[in-house]
């Protein structure tokens, strides 16, 4: 760590002790070595059954942080293992290639002390070293959602390494899915904030870096990974046309590995619980504003 990240006494700077940082990662050694200790809050740290030894890594760069070892790969679940061992009433979310700018973690935090009825803050995403916006920034930011009384515009969903969560919140809907692995799996967990009438808010003043690890998956792995998570949600919680339509796109995009396992898509249809008609209303003026319907 720099001096600038430490205190005189050489541990880590803690900006705001609401909020704790939870990470989840794999096989991500040197990318965490980069990151973990540029986060200004303490840090739980779940790995999921790495074999590059980045627990160690983790254990080694951020002496103060929770280690959990996981024995295998569970995917997003990781995040409600850290979210359940976290001590404070906010957690930021964080990959091992992302990290949070001076500042943020504290003016989110503000935002959802300020306010009960917000869930998540979702950050201005800043992407390498050349800091451009993330092409998601601007739907978010021009959000077409009723936001009246709220401190920023109301969105339905968010990237999870750009979001502060009411860690109650969370765990009262189950916090990720089991049949979302990632990625994609912010949006079943989104949504079902959302249906229960907590609100997710966008602020530009709260920022993220996120510079893109070497070691991600191929775009058409990502892609294929992408598609079946939508299918899985709209198993969860969508109408059967969305799903028609989520199915078709995904056999378009990657056949057979672009759908959910026989698994997945039994563990969501077993639990499939429709999202309210306000939600869905409210997800229809999203899709025509991106001129989708």
């Amino acid at each position: 760590m720099t001096a600038e990240q430490t205190t005189d006494a050489g541990t880590p700077v803690v900006e705001d002790d609401r909020v704790t940082v939870v990470v989840m990662s794999k096989d991500r050694a040197e990318d965490l070595r980069a990151s973990l200790p540029r986060h200004r809050a303490p840090v739980v740290y779940v790995d999921n059954g790495s074999a590059d030894g980045s627990p160690g890594t983790a254990a080694d760069v951020r002496p103060d942080a929770e280690v959990v070892r996981l024995p295998r790969n569970v995917g997003s679940l990781a995040r409600t293992v850290g979210i359940e061992r976290a001590a404070t009433p906010f957690v930021a979310f964080a990959d091992d290639d992302s990290w949070w700018a001076p500042g943020s973690l504290r003016r989110a935090a503000d935002v959802l002390a300020a306010d009960p009825s917000v869930a998540v803050v979702v950050a201005r995403v800043l992407v390498g070293p050349e800091e451009r916006e993330d092409p998601i920034v601007p739907a978010l930011r021009h959000s077409p959602l009723d936001a009246t009384d709220l401190p920023g515009p109301r969105v339905l969903g968010f990237m999870a390494c750009a979001a502060v969560v009411r860690r109650d919140a969370v765990l009262d809907v189950g916090g990720f899915d089991p049949a979302v692995r990632f990625p994609g799996e912010e949006e079943p967990l989104a949504l079902r904030l959302a249906a229960t009438g907590r609100a997710i808010v966008y602020r530009d003043d709260v920022v993220v870096h996120h510079h893109p690890s070497p070691s991600r998956h191929a775009p058409p792995q990502r892609a294929a990974a992408v598609a079946r998570s939508a299918v899985a949600t709209a198993l969860l919680l969508r109408p059967w046309p969305v799903v028609r339509v989520r199915t078709a796109q995904a056999w378009r995009t990657g056949r057979l590995s672009a759908l959910p396992t026989a698994r997945q898509a039994w563990s969501a249809l077993r639990r499939r619980t429709p999202l309210p008609a306000a939600v869905e209303r409210d997800l229809a003026l999203l899709d025509r504003s991106r001129g989708d319907g």
